[in-house]
């Protein structure tokens, strides 16, 4: 990939992402690691060229297929609460969508194994992947209330749209003394949930109010 494509240029450039890292540090991302990845990863190649220019901004962008990018606080947030105890080696990652949040997973942890359910959005973030020489993602087109079972177990599962329960499988995917976050609940809001397996339990714990889009069963495309 050619180098100035990749470091970006006027409103996806190096000192936009450092505005953004501030910008979150202002609105409670608090760790150090976390604020230096979201300056690293290139977000505006994550979205559609035309919308570029407002890569940086905090907001939830489209990315087609009915998905979307997500907030850079949010996913900030759910990464920050990932690692807050310790960084997990393996992470699950339920619905790759734009590749962004596998991104910032993978600069931070040992693998990332993601599932993507729509083709399109599959093929695309393989390619990116590849192009930004990160090689510790394993991709899957599969469907993600079915998890990754031949991978598992994982030390952390996180899910990127919101199903209005977690999957029975997933829960079953989670290493013991694990985390497993996701936005759960239907509609348009949902609550942020995390729960920490010990010993064969499970202790739930409710974060915050939060907007993914839903999580769908099956292969598109």
């Amino acid at each position: 990939m050619d180098d100035h494509r990749r470091q970006g240029i006027g409103m996806t450039s190096r000192r936009t992402r450092e505005r953004l890292a501030g910008r979150l540090g202002d609105a409670g991302i608090r760790d150090a690691r976390v604020l230096n990845v979201m300056r690293q990863i290139p977000r505006h190649l994550f979205v559609d060229e035309a919308l570029a220019s407002r890569a940086y901004e905090d907001t939830a962008l489209p990315i087609g297929h009915g998905q979307t990018i997500s907030q850079p606080f949010v996913v900030a947030r759910m990464t920050e609460i990932l690692i807050r105890d310790r960084i997990p080696s393996r992470v699950l990652e339920v619905g790759t969508g734009s590749g962004y949040q596998a991104a910032v997973l993978a600069a931070l942890v040992d693998e990332v194994c993601t599932i993507e359910r729509i083709r399109a959005l599959y093929e695309r973030s393989c390619a990116l992947f590849r192009q930004l020489d990160i090689g510790n993602i394993r991709q899957r087109l599969g469907d993600g209330f079915e998890g990754w079972p031949s991978a598992a177990p994982f030390d952390a599962i996180i899910l990127t749209a919101a199903p209005e329960t977690v999957p029975p499988a997933l829960f079953e995917q989670l290493a013991d003394d694990g985390q497993l976050m996701a936005p759960v609940g239907g509609g348009g809001t949902q609550e942020l949930r995390v729960w920490h397996r010990r010993a064969g339990a499970f202790n739930e714990q409710t974060v915050e109010a939060v907007s993914f889009v839903p999580m769908r069963g099956g292969i598109e495309g």
